[in-house]
């Protein structure tokens, strides 16, 4: 029997919402500031899990102008009906645009539909139903409940929907607000109907070391929701400090054509007590059901385990041949690119970055581009064979991203290599060093707590500009919900630009 090794979307993948259309499931996950939004995989055994590409990924679907570190797209869902694939979702905190909406495709691969946006559907982490008992559609949503202390109490919501015109078509009423005593956040609904049952799984304790998945369930959609008595139905709020899982909850559940059930839950991988740089991420578990009618997650374990037996054919994907003249869907901005600023040389494979004066300490779109950190133990290189600033405060090279208040930069400029770290809104220079004209190797090095930034040029072997402190990188210390990024960073006025061969990021799978 094929096993999963959990996590199985490594590295910043929270918030997982899954469906199954045959024998092929798809997986779509929250993506807050950055752009293109919504990364979308693929899977027929879950198991082996390929990149789509992204739900939202074009300028003028995702309007993320100003929009703050870890605001942005919240907790989407996705589901197929009517011969469709539908994707609801909520815009948070933004400038142009803000609030929920849902797009649709018939390909999960896209092209995905604009935004079709509800402004009368209130709070987050929107969910949609198809009742199989009556056709009609319901959109769910989680909402602060006025008044109620402490802070944080939320009630679901849920509403019919017409399919079509996607305009309400009935009163809204309320599910549920929370299973546990003095519940926070109850969160992230998600209805399923099951042998005559209405199950409304949710998030609830916050998205940290309390987080949890509840169950409620009822016959009729009209309510009243009974309370699972086994609730939480997973956590690992009770396993103490040290654990090497924290923060589990907000799962979504899928069905098989074989009637075996799964969940992919969120949960972190911290170090050193709290610290993590990898964000949330996504984890898979064995779902079966009680005499009773209750879900019970990895029976006879009761946590998240790191190796999942799954009962089906494998079907690992062969690798796939990557345009030479595009960047590959690990590949992200920060906030909506509104020009291109990238070209990659087929031929070559040297990738052009425009500049652009937008530093990385700005609420802004600045010329970076990353992919997500999937290891506490990693390495990135590339070569920086030239860069054309019009002026000479440009700066190009290495950027480790965690939001714009905290961020460790490796950049060639006029004066030569500079090694920054910036904290809290506080810049520091680690160190410089003067270098010779010509192309000049970058490099860092984090294990754990302990990071370096290196530099090569010629036949000479690496050499250590500055050690740092890769804490800075983790949420820990930055507050908010994404993990950090690795990428490259080009830093001037309009016109100038930096040439980079190759970038290569590898891990140690074996260090948690």
């Amino acid at each position: 029997m094929p096993h999963a090794v959990n996590p199985i979307l490594p590295g910043f993948h929270p918030d997982p919402s899954i469906c199954r259309v045959g024998e092929d499931y798809y997986l779509v996950n929250s993506s807050f500031q950055y752009f293109p939004g919504l990364p979308i995989h693929h899977s027929r055994d879950l198991v082996h899990w390929r990149p789509l590409g992204h739900v939202l990924d074009r300028p003028g679907q995702l309007p993320l102008d100003g929009v703050r570190p870890s605001g942005g797209l919240y907790a989407p869902t996705v589901r197929y009906a009517h011969g469709r694939f539908h994707v609801v979702c909520t815009l948070v905190d933004g400038l142009r645009e803000s609030g929920t909406f849902v797009v649709t495709a018939e390909d999960p691969a896209g092209p995905w539909s604009d935004p079709v946006w509800l402004p009368e559907a209130p709070g987050f982490d929107p969910d949609l139903f198809v009742d199989p008992a009556t056709g009609r559609t319901w959109l769910l949503g989680a909402r602060p409940v006025p008044g109620l202390e402490p802070e944080g109490r939320t009630e679901i919501w849920a509403r019919p929907i017409d399919h079509g015109s996607w305009r309400f078509t009935g009163e809204e009423r309320v599910l549920f607000r929370g299973a546990l005593v003095d519940a926070r956040w109850a969160e992230g609904p998600h209805l399923l109907h099951r042998d005559g049952w209405y199950y409304l799984l949710l998030a609830e304790g916050g998205t940290e070391e309390l987080h949890a998945v509840t169950v409620a369930r009822s016959r009729s959609l009209d309510g009243p929701f009974e309370n699972c008595p086994r609730n939480p139905l997973l956590t690992h709020r009770h396993l103490g400090p040290g654990q090497a899982v924290t923060g589990v909850g907000h799962a979504d559940l899928v069905e098989t054509p074989d009637g075996d059930w799964y969940a992919v839950v969120l949960g972190s991988r911290p170090y050193e007590g709290r610290h993590t740089a990898l964000g949330r991420e996504t984890f898979l578990a064995r779902v079966a059901w009680a005499e009773d009618g209750w879900p019970v997650v990895n029976p006879g374990v009761g946590r998240l385990q790191q190796l999942v037996p799954v009962d089906l054919p494998a079907h690992p994907w062969p690798a796939g041949a990557e345009d030479p003249s595009e960047l590959g869907p690990q590949w992200c901005w920060v906030r909506t690119p509104r020009r291109r600023i990238h070209r990659l040389d087929p031929a070559s494979g040297v990738l052009r970055l425009e500049a652009a004066p937008v530093p990385l300490a700005e609420r802004g779109s600045p010329s970076f581009i990353g992919r997500r950190l999937q290891h506490h133990r990693f390495s990135a290189t590339t070569t920086l064979l030239g860069r054309t600033p019009p002026t000479a405060a440009g700066r190009a090279g290495l950027a480790l991203l965690q939001d714009e208040d905290h961020h460790v930069l490796l950049t060639v400029g006029a004066g030569g290599a500079r090694a920054t770290v910036r904290c809290a809104g506080r810049e520091r220079v680690l160190a410089e060093l003067p270098l010779r004209p010509g192309p000049v190797r970058l490099a860092v090095r984090v294990d754990g707590r302990d990071g370096e930034l290196l530099t090569a040029q010629g036949d000479e072997g690496w050499r250590q500009l500055a050690a740092f402190d890769a804490r800075v990188l983790t949420t820990a210390t930055a507050g908010g919900f994404t993990g950090a990024l690795v990428g490259l960073h080009a830093y001037g006025e309009a016109g100038g630009h930096a040439d980079f061969a190759g970038f290569h990021y590898g891990g140690d799978t074996t260090h948690v």
